[in-house]
């Protein structure tokens, strides 16, 4: 598909018809980026958007126990009480 870049303002813009926006899942916000063709526009990535699907693959892999054994402290002995 053909189209022209337009002027707006002092920038230069595209206009992606509906339909296309709808198959690349494209959101208000977008990543640009210059490849070796051309100008990649794909969907903005949230920060933290595959920590879900990488804690449970960690949890199926047996991988999601803490790092470091943990020790009691004087805290944990003389101020803490369980409700």
């Amino acid at each position: 598909m053909k189209t022209r870049i337009v002027r707006i303002g002092n920038s230069r813009g595209v206009r992606i018809p509906k339909p296309l926006i709808e198959q690349a899942k494209l959101g208000e916000e977008v990543e640009l980026r210059v490849v070796e063709s051309g100008l990649l526009v794909q969907p903005a990535s949230t920060a933290r958007s595959s920590w879900a699907d990488a804690a449970r693959q960690l949890h199926e892999r047996g991988e999601d126990g803490l790092l470091d054994e943990t020790s009691p402290t004087v805290f944990d002995e003389t101020e803490w009480e369980w409700r």
